[in-house]
């Protein structure tokens, strides 16, 4: 039973925000996969929800800006985050990521918005998000702010988008992307339809030899309370060659990341994981961008 005690539609970002603003108690949905899913299991029993769902003129679709910047509607579905031209064309290991939550039929309604908004340090964009430094734009009837993805995460499951602030875009700035090839690594039990043992993304830029890392990015998601990037470990291979690099990765991860143990796996295991995630990313990485290895 869905134990809702009012449902707004906004009629647009506007709408939205100034629907939050009055009811204390609203939250907004857009495809539901989350939410819903809370509802019916009674932790949101009684909700007041504000749906942006249909603001698809607003919020939905991929775009590139003229500065090269990739900008992402946060109602756009992560089936379509994934065959974007856009995506595939700039930051296509985003797409990589936006295809392996649930199943197909949660990739056509579950959104890549929720996903960042749900705040779960095992959802599949974070990981990759972070990599590319993502800026996350939301708005309110205060005004609008930009908060950078590092800066967005409070806890498990927390974020400091406040309750009445909308997230209205995604962007990804061309100089965060150009140059870089990546690889994301989902670790779980199934192939398909689970939540993510460990996540892991990397991106790397090769020098003109194609044999030596010029530049690197490695984050993780589960590997702590919040997704994060391994900077000691970026900066440790930074300059080294790739098969350096894959040599010492995996212990440099493993001493910068904060696993916990749970009913999924014990935190040895995800520290295993952890070291072996990261060579595996970096080596998948490094032949995308041409490197014989």
């Amino acid at each position: 039973m869905y134990d809702i005690e009012s449902l707004y539609e906004a009629t647009s970002v506007e709408d939205a925000c100034r629907a939050l603003a009055e009811d204390p108690q609203a939250i907004v949905i857009a495809g539901g996969t989350d939410v819903l899913v809370k509802v019916r299991g009674g932790k949101l029993a009684g909700a007041h929800l504000v749906s942006i769902h249909n603001l698809h003129d607003e919020l939905d679709g991929v775009t590139l800006a003229d500065d090269g910047t990739v900008e992402i509607g946060p109602i756009t579905w992560f089936h379509h985050v994934t065959t974007s031209p856009v995506i595939q064309a700039t930051v296509p290991t985003l797409g990589e990521a936006c295809d392996t939550p649930g199943g197909p039929q949660l990739r056509v309604s579950g959104t890549i918005g929720g996903n960042v908004c749900n705040a779960a340090t095992s959802a599949d964009s974070a990981s990759t998000l972070f990599a590319y430094g993502a800026l996350l734009d939301v708005v309110s009837t205060r005004g609008k702010r930009t908060i950078p993805i590092e800066e967005w995460y409070a806890g498990p499951g927390r974020s400091y988008r406040e309750r009445d602030e909308v997230l209205v875009k995604i962007r990804i700035p061309r100089d965060h992307y150009e140059g870089f090839t990546g690889h994301y690594f989902k670790y779980g039990k199934r192939r398909a339809l689970e939540i993510a043992t460990m996540g892991c993304c990397c991106l790397v830029k090769l020098g003109a030899d194609k044999s030596t890392i010029d530049d690197i990015r490695l984050a993780f998601g589960v590997a702590a309370p919040t997704p994060m990037r391994a900077t000691g470990a970026e900066d440790a291979v930074r300059g080294l060659s790739v098969a350096e690099a894959v040599e010492k990765i995996g212990e440099l991860a493993q001493a910068e990341t904060h696993p916990r143990d749970s009913w999924r796996a014990s935190k040895d295991f995800r520290l295993q994981l952890i070291g072996e995630m990261s060579r595996r990313s970096l080596i998948e990485a490094a032949r995308k961008g041409g490197a014989d290895i």
